[in-house]
């Protein structure tokens, strides 16, 4: 299959698509996903732990523009450069949106810079990578214990704390571990 329009890059945040815009010049469409385009589900749990913890994702509404102009933009392109943050949650990013895009496996390069310079972009533009799905994993695993420790913890935090709407997470689950036990030890005192 052969692509005909200019080769497409996606960033995170439209300030960086427009200055990297600028450095990679008029070959490049360049773009922005606004962050994550795609999330577990908002009011139910949506990790299917009897099947190997898999969790359910869906586009949010605000996102599904976003996501119809990048399969657009995509579907034009000649390789599709996904440039999001150097880290796992920018990795997921970029996991995210070829899922949810829909974009053809041949044409995805993942460019990576920790600066927004020229010397810096157009460095990793000559050396694309593919995606780095230990990163990929990794987000998910925080992500899907995030949902089980703040779903399950949270209902018996606002219970016990009789203030209503307080979530605990991972964090907050270690913290909360952390001043029990220095209670326990002043009580023991």
């Amino acid at each position: 299959e052969t692509y005909m329009g200019k080769d497409l890059v996606i960033v995170e945040s439209p300030a960086k698509a427009r200055t990297i815009g600028r450095i990679l010049g008029p070959a490049y469409n360049v773009t922005s996903s606004l962050g994550h385009v795609r999330d577990l589900p908002q009011g139910r749990f949506g990790v299917r732990i009897t099947d190997t913890f898999t969790p359910e994702y869906l586009i949010p509404r605000d996102k599904n523009p976003v996501v119809t102009e990048i399969k657009e933009l995509a579907r034009d392109a000649n390789s599709v450069y996904l440039a999001t943050d150097p880290d796992r949650e920018g990795e997921a990013i970029s996991w995210h949106l070829v899922q949810a895009a829909e974009v053809n496996p041949d044409q995805i390069k993942r460019v990576v810079f920790h600066e927004i310079t020229e010397e810096a972009v157009r460095e990793a533009f000559l050396t694309p990578r593919e995606i780095d799905m230990d990163l990929v994993d990794a987000q998910q695993a925080r992500r899907i214990l995030d949902r089980l420790v703040g779903y399950t913890l949270s209902p018996l935090v606002s219970k016990k704390l009789r203030w209503w709407g307080l979530s605990a997470g991972r964090v907050q689950s270690a913290a909360l571990r952390m001043v029990v036990d220095q209670e326990r030890r002043i009580q023991a005192f």
